[in-house]
């Protein structure tokens, strides 16, 4: 039996009726998820995110849909903003961050949640570089007897770029931090998510420390983007393991493309 972990940016539900479908399919044990949004006391449907001319189709509810989607899992849904989307000439209020599904059957043990950039923004989405935070868990499982600690962050977004910067230093650091907190230090770490920095970036070099070494990079892949990219520059998410981890397969899925990044899929052995 293998542990499947699975980290994606969604892309706010962009591409809906795939990420869902893809989801049920791919059947994660863990599931990490970036670029989710909720919208409490709203049903499902489209909304439109505006921001200085920008309009974006989203997915308010995305968090419950996905939610539907995972019968078996526990949802947690970790905001870092809150702020308006618009149906029509309607406002809506909805929160942003991540959300982590947990399949049932494993044990929750132990849990952290913080910001790695800025601090939650409760009444807009904040100003940019916009504010980030990361959630680490720790699980039991029943199956392997034994116990995996999984971070996942999404990475503060840069205007002029993803080459390194005192702010994307710090929040590397917030992120050992944070995990230093969760994980004992004896048992398998895994630490993924959408970075938004390069393979090269200073962030690596910080997460070593914790004996990380990254999937990505260690494979020779060079794209964790979809065809829906049009940007230069195919880097983004990334999957790092202590030297423990037995990693049974890992692979950057190219299809189904269910957002504008590729989803990052570990079975653990």
């Amino acid at each position: 039996m293998t542990l499947r972990i699975i980290s994606l940016n969604a892309w706010g539900g962009r591409l809906h009726e795939a990420l869902i479908g893809y989801v049920r399919q791919a059947d994660p044990d863990v599931l990490c998820l970036q670029e989710v949004l909720r919208a409490p006391g709203m049903g499902g449907g489209w909304s439109i995110y505006r921001d200085a001319g920008l309009e974006l189709p989203q997915r308010a509810n995305l968090f419950t849909e996905i939610s539907t989607a995972l019968p078996v899992h526990d949802g947690f849904f970790c905001p870092t903003s809150r702020g308006e989307l618009f149906d029509g000439a309607t406002a809506i209020v909805a929160e942003f961050g991540l959300a982590t599904f947990v399949r049932k059957t494993h044990s929750l043990i132990a849990e952290g949640l913080d910001f790695v950039h800025s601090r939650f923004s409760a009444d807009g989405w904040g100003e940019h570089p916009r504010p980030r935070n990361a959630h680490c868990i720790r699980l039991f499982s029943h199956e392997h007897a034994s116990t995996v600690t999984i971070a996942h962050m999404h990475g503060l977004r840069d205007p002029a770029g993803k080459g390194d910067t005192a702010a994307r230093e710090e929040q590397a650091e917030a992120l050992v931090r944070l995990i230093e907190r969760v994980w004992p230090g004896d048992e398998n770490l895994v630490v993924c998510g959408d970075f938004n920095v390069l393979p090269d970036s200073a962030t690596f070099a910080i997460l070593a420390r914790l004996g990380l070494s990254d999937l990505v990079t260690g494979n020779g892949l060079v794209d964790t983007r979809t065809s829906y990219y049009l940007k230069q520059g195919r880097f983004a998410d990334y999957m790092l393991v202590t030297p423990g981890v037995k990693v049974a397969k890992f692979e950057a899925v190219a299809a189904p493309e269910v957002s504008d990044h590729r989803a990052l899929l570990l079975d653990i052995g």
